[in-house]
């Protein structure tokens, strides 16, 4: 089972589940712990190979799918004894939080999906085929380093791209390349993610200067009635980093309202 922690609170029945994105670990939130358990139940989940999430069991397979990367956290939701759920997800996570409401609607209570990956523009599907030719030939941190300044490239950035380097290198070689082998065949879920309204609340936390995904985010929410849009200001792709106390007020209120 992956690894994970949780904050009980004394009265709150509801649960915040918090996922993270590829190369980084359930540290991202370490901005988000403080408030968020002062209302909810909170549940971290480091993904597989990610995190404390290495087991050997892990290393089995060749190559991932997001099914098998939903089942995990299902697995940890059913273990706890969790029916349903709110998710907050970051960058890939939001991937991952989004085709969980996919297969098992019930589960989700809300989503909220922080720096969220939608669609690929041009510069990133250039990025990902570049990254699948040299992901062979090159060591995965160096690439790893140009995608983190490529998608946050301002000075203002550098917390965040720290923060998911700096978990990146506790990555093996082989868990990366299963990792980006998953993410260079995602846009027929995109596809379908971007078509369809999952039916379930779901807002949209980007930063406005998160040049790579927010365009087709703005473009998605005036298809989705489920779905709202916050951006914030002057911030860039990781906006739980960047911008810690607008992210945890907007989203702890919009999971008060929905009640």
């Amino acid at each position: 089972m992956l690894h994970y922690t949780t904050h009980k609170h004394k009265t709150s029945e509801e649960w915040v589940t918090f996922i993270h994105g590829a190369g980084g670990s359930s540290s991202i939130w370490y901005k988000q712990i403080r408030e968020f358990k002062k209302h909810f139940n909170v549940l971290l989940v480091d993904l597989r190979g990610h995190g404390k999430s290495k087991a050997p069991i892990y290393q089995k397979l060749k190559q991932y799918s997001f099914n098998v990367i939903g089942n995990d956290i299902i697995e940890v939701l059913d273990h706890l004894k969790i029916k349903s759920t709110h998710f907050v997800g970051i960058s890939l996570g939001t991937i991952i939080i989004r085709e969980i409401t996919e297969r098992f609607p019930e589960r989700s209570k809300s989503l909220i999906m922080g720096g969220a990956i939608m669609k690929m523009n041009l510069r990133g599907q250039i990025l990902m085929r570049l990254g699948v030719l040299l992901k062979s030939v090159i060591p995965y941190l160096l690439l790893y380093k140009l995608f983190a300044f490529i998608i946050m490239p301002k000075s203002k950035h550098k917390e965040s791209r720290s923060l998911f380097i700096n978990e990146a290198k506790k990555l093996y070689q082989k868990e990366f390349k299963r990792w980006f082998t998953l993410v260079s065949q995602v846009n027929p879920l995109l596809s379908l993610f971007r078509f369809k309204d999952s039916g379930i609340p779901t807002l949209y936390v980007m930063g406005s200067e998160d040049y790579m995904f927010l365009p087709s985010i703005s473009k998605l929410v005036k298809d989705h009635l489920s779905s709202t849009l916050l951006v914030i200001p002057d911030c860039g792709h990781v906006v739980n980093v960047d911008a810690p106390k607008v992210f945890n007020k907007e989203t702890i209120s919009f999971i008060q309202n929905l009640k």
